[in-house]
């Protein structure tokens, strides 16, 4: 009998496995670079909207300030609003260190013209010549969102104080703005600086705005 010769067959190789495997890897890392992507951009849109609500609050106090220098005499807007008093309408006579001084009482803030001059007012090397607009923890002058137990008080004035406005919805910390009395020209021009701060839905987004005010009958 013929016996039948099976070919020779040649040793498998496993070649499919680690391509497969390779494949995977790849999808892998592309699926987790997409997703850390996504996550980046959406926190950046949310900061970014976080800043627009602070940036807003910020501008919304700011307009505050301006309608509160801006007061008729004696006459508060709301019920139960603290007043200026005589101490409103602002004029180049009016501003006396009775109602302005350097613990910016009820928010209104004077100094010296040699204190604008210092050389430490851009960087102060101490709280008693920092601007009080800088932050809390660099000698500013803000509230931090303290609560108003009087209308005798000494730094920034929380929105709405004198004015009525209403509270700021779906912000971490409600704005406030400070009122600073400064010349120039040795006393012949006078001018007030309005600062306004405001919080976003996070404390930690903070914007400060700043607009100037000129007498009128300057």
């Amino acid at each position: 009998m013929n016996k039948r010769r099976c070919p020779d067959r040649s040793p498998r190789r496993g070649i499919a496995l680690p391509v497969v495997l390779i494949f995977l890897l790849v999808i892998t890392i592309v699926a987790v670079l997409g997703a850390k992507r996504a996550w980046l951009d959406q926190g950046i849109t949310r900061n970014q909207l976080d800043y627009e609500i602070a940036r807003q609050a910020a501008d919304a106090a700011l307009r505050d300030a301006e309608r509160d220098v801006m007061l008729p005499r004696n006459k508060p807007a709301l019920p139960g609003r603290c007043s200026r008093g005589a101490a409103r309408p602002l004029s180049i006579v009016a501003v006396t260190p009775a109602t302005f001084g350097p613990t910016c009482p009820q928010g209104q803030c004077k100094f010296s013209d040699a204190w604008y001059a210092a050389s430490d007012y851009a960087q102060p090397a101490s709280a008693a010549s920092a601007a009080p607009w800088w932050p809390s923890e660099k000698g500013g002058l803000w509230r931090n969102n303290q609560p108003r137990k009087s209308c005798t008080f000494t730094g920034a004035v929380p929105i709405g104080t004198y004015t009525g406005t209403s509270p700021i919805s779906g912000v971490a910390r409600q704005p406030e703005y400070l009122i600073e009395h400064f010349s120039r020209n040795q006393n012949t021009q006078r001018f007030l600086r309005l600062s306004a701060r405001g919080f976003g839905a996070d404390v930690k987004t903070e914007v400060v705005l700043q607009s100037y005010f000129r007498f009128p009958d300057q």
